[in-house]
């Protein structure tokens, strides 16, 4: 090995090693508090979004109230959902944000997903095909939000035109 390769090579190592030194340590499932908090604060609709995986529909939207983020398709998204979801249900609160949404983002696929299946609870088969068929486009043909606007159309049409929760 040459003095050259050899002095490389010990730079490497020395500042590998510094690194180490330098560097905090934390366990793969162990993300530093830094980043946690970098996560949360870099999406604020996320305690809604906790609230909503929990089913605290009334929390959720006060939440999303507290957040206020009107010019985003994803809060108005929510919001439509929570409203739709509500032990009683505000199906007009539900359209207005769903519309909201699609007016932001016309690809919304979250959105056009949920305004489908309010439309087939209002008993509005020919909108759900509509927002199915925007939805393909959106998604190129095949996404989650698409398989399960297709499942609640067919549990539609198989219950005589009624609309059948999953």
């Amino acid at each position: 090995m040459s003095v050259l390769a050899t002095a490389a090579r010990a730079t490497v190592l020395a500042a590998a090693a510094t690194l180490c030194l330098v560097a905090p340590v934390h366990a793969a499932d162990d993300p530093p508090a830094a980043a946690t908090r970098s996560a949360a604060s870099a999406d604020p609709l996320g305690e809604a979004r906790k609230l909503i995986a929990d089913k605290k529909w009334p929390a959720a939207i006060d939440e999303l109230k507290r957040v206020n983020a009107t010019q985003s398709a994803d809060w108005n998204n929510l919001m439509g959902y929570c409203h739709r979801k509500a032990r009683t249900p505000d199906l007009m609160a539900a359209a207005r944000f769903y519309e909201s949404a699609l007016r932001i983002d016309a690809n919304h696929r979250g959105a056009l997903e949920y305004a489908g299946e309010l439309a087939l609870m209002q008993g509005d088969l020919t909108m759900a095909e509509q927002r199915a068929t925007a939805l393909s486009k959106a998604c190129g043909g095949r996404c989650e939000e698409l398989d399960d606007l297709k499942e609640a159309i067919t549990r539609f049409k198989a219950n005589g035109n009624r609309y059948v929760e999953k």
